[in-house]
């Protein structure tokens, strides 16, 4: 197999002559043996980068979706590069709120927002609601007549759109936990309440996640066109759901692009509203690497040969939950040949703990190495657990040869911290 793809790469990264990996001006190899692994490194330069194409792309208004990932770091660092902040629950509005984000930056999602969720957002004073369910209307009704402020609402629809990705990524099709529909006529009647009770100013509707085909969102665009013309809204999110390249062989839209696309087809739908959107995985995900440690190798002769890691599907579910794919190279020789074919492995108790499917590495590798999977900056911390009481990984942020530590490592007493059994 070839050497890996250096697009796969955060944007800061250079192969040294002897084939070592440097991240914003940080050797790779150094920053496991100082922080340990499995290890997260995220290029900051490279977020800020994407937090500004993403304001520019959509000048009307962008928030960074926070599932994608978040602490406190990231969420200041998103709202200093001008972006709004997506959140979808309880704790996902504590943190933005502990770091700073003003609350009318933050846009508050969820399709089961329970009550005292909705009363900390209306506290708050969070900028706007996305409604997504005629219960939330409900709750949001209850809490206005006991007194809170009326919030500014946006209703996600659900516009019947099939996107091109894995099923469970699908979130606009009318078979949907998400939204209300468009099909069945509920959404208008939706609308009706939410203008009567508070400040409605629009309309939001998501596709999917990790969507390549730009088509997919023009198709949303049209459907949406013919339903929310009439309305005279001041407002169309279209989510987010950008796809990005993990794999060599994978090429994506840059969110420049998607803007381009999304734009035009809204002025060929002919209605005029603010056009705002809500990427998070094109923020981040190939802003980082994660670094692990070899541990063991496994010939089995004739079936394939097994790397196992110190990590796996508690810091990348993933590969568990859609079958993603991703590449393995090593940063010692990033820039080497992969002939041995791998399936790289955690250490959980799963024959499903894959971290790497069908992996390719040189052929030096041995126990003791650091093994790297790129493009990990999205849905790995995030989606992170302790299964087997395995302590989750820290993360640094590293920038012109700095790095600095935003989420520590684990320990086991913190695994403690809940036990009420002592």
């Amino acid at each position: 197999m070839s050497v890996l793809p250096t697009h796969l790469l955060p944007d800061n990264s250079t192969v040294a002559t002897n084939g070592r990996l440097t991240i914003g001006g940080c050797d790779v190899i150094d920053l496991a043996a100082e922080y340990g692994t499995p290890l997260f490194v995220y290029d900051e330069a490279h977020l800020r980068a994407r937090c500004r194409e993403a304001v520019a792309a959509f000048p009307d208004g962008v928030a960074y979706a926070t599932k994608a990932f978040l602490c406190a770091a990231m969420a200041r660092l998103a709202y200093e590069e001008g972006m709004d902040l997506d959140v979808a629950t309880g704790g996902e509005l504590h943190i933005a709120l502990v770091a700073g984000v003003p609350a009318d930056r933050l846009v508050f999602h969820g399709n089961n927002k329970s009550l005292p969720e909705i009363r900390a957002a209306l506290e708050a004073g969070v900028g706007k609601i996305v409604i997504d369910s005629f219960d939330e209307i409900g709750r949001l009704e209850q809490l206005v007549d006991g007194g809170l402020a009326k919030p500014t609402v946006l209703i996600r629809v659900n516009p019947g759109v099939e996107a091109h990705t894995h099923e469970y990524l699908q979130t606009g099709v009318h078979d949907s936990k998400f939204g209300i529909s468009i099909v069945d006529g509920t959404a208008m009647e939706a609308i009706d309440r939410a203008r009567a009770s508070f400040h409605f100013v629009g309309v939001h509707a998501h596709v999917g996640s990790q969507v390549f085909d730009v088509r997919s969102f023009e198709r949303a665009v049209a459907v949406l066109g013919e339903f929310v013309a009439p309305l005279s809204v001041e407002e169309l999110s279209i989510g987010g759901g950008l796809g990005v390249a993990y794999i060599e062989g994978e090429s994506a839209p840059t969110i420049t692009e998607w803007g381009e696309t999304v734009r035009s087809a809204v002025a060929a739908a002919g209605f005029e509203a603010r056009v705002t959107a809500e990427p998070g995985r094109a923020i981040v995900a190939q802003s980082a690497v994660t670094l692990y440690t070899v541990g063991t190798i496994k010939e089995i002769p004739g079936v394939r040969t097994y790397v196992s890691v110190d990590g796996g599907m508690s810091d990348n579910p993933r590969p568990v939950l859609y079958g993603s794919g991703y590449e393995a190279f090593m940063p010692r020789a990033t820039d080497a040949d992969r002939p041995i074919h791998i399936r790289m492995v955690g250490k959980h108790c799963e024959s499903g703990d894959v971290v790497v499917r069908d992996g390719a590495v040189p052929a030096d590798l041995e126990v003791g190495d650091i093994l790297a999977t790129p493009v990990t900056g999205a849905y790995g911390h995030s989606m992170g657990s302790n299964y087997n009481m395995v302590v989750r990984p820290p993360v640094v942020f590293v920038s012109d040869g700095e790095a600095r530590e935003v989420i520590r490592r684990e320990t086991y007493d913190d695994l403690l911290t809940r036990d009420l059994g002592l």
